[in-house]
């Protein structure tokens, strides 16, 4: 886990991001609480809106329910142990729906940060769903735009991927029971 206002394992080139040890951190954060019969725990994210603001701006108003569109009850579509747990699709639930805030799809923005490791979190199309890497993740980068990490709730992911295979079908339906911004 990431201490003292740094970010563990993200880069841009190669530089390690973070604000200066001089100045506070402004990133926004938002939680889930994802279940599978009984609450997991809440995973804590922190969204990088310096760097993709638009990208973490759709993640943020689809966890606070802005525009009537959010991830509440959506499931986990696609979950592969050691590799990725996938969700977003709100409307079909099988990983082809759901909606971004700004229309059915949007433009990627910036390629700058890394699939550097576990609790990454990085689109998974152009609209709503997204995946958390649980493991470093390097063929993703230049295809997959990075915007959040995993700040507290990593035991909870790991939870999570015990219930995927390597097709990618849950053994147990993991939803979202609730979320928003913190």
């Amino acid at each position: 886990m990431a201490g003292d206002g740094e970010q563990e394992g993200l880069k841009e080139g190669g530089r390690r991001l973070g604000p200066s040890r001089s100045q506070p951190r402004s990133t926004p954060r938002c939680s889930l609480t994802p279940a599978n019969g009984e609450p997991l725990g809440r995973v804590s994210l922190e969204l990088f809106a310096d760097k993709v603001p638009k990208t973490a701006r759709n993640l943020c108003a689809l966890s606070t329910g802005e525009e009537a569109l959010g991830y509440v009850a959506s499931c986990f579509q696609r979950v592969i142990p050691g590799f990725t747990c996938q969700s977003g699709d709100f409307t079909r639930h099988n990983g082809t729906g759901g909606k971004s805030v700004y229309g059915e799809k949007f433009d990627d923005e910036k390629f700058v940060l890394k699939h550097t490791g576990p609790g990454v979190l990085s689109m998974a199309g152009a609209g709503p769903r997204c995946f958390s890497c649980t493991a470093e993740t390097k063929w993703l980068d230049g295809k997959h735009v990075v915007f959040d990490q995993v700040k507290d709730g990593t035991d909870i992911v790991t939870a999570t991927q015990r219930c995927g295979s390597r097709n990618g079908k849950a053994s147990r339906k993991i939803t979202i029971t609730g979320c928003g911004q913190l």
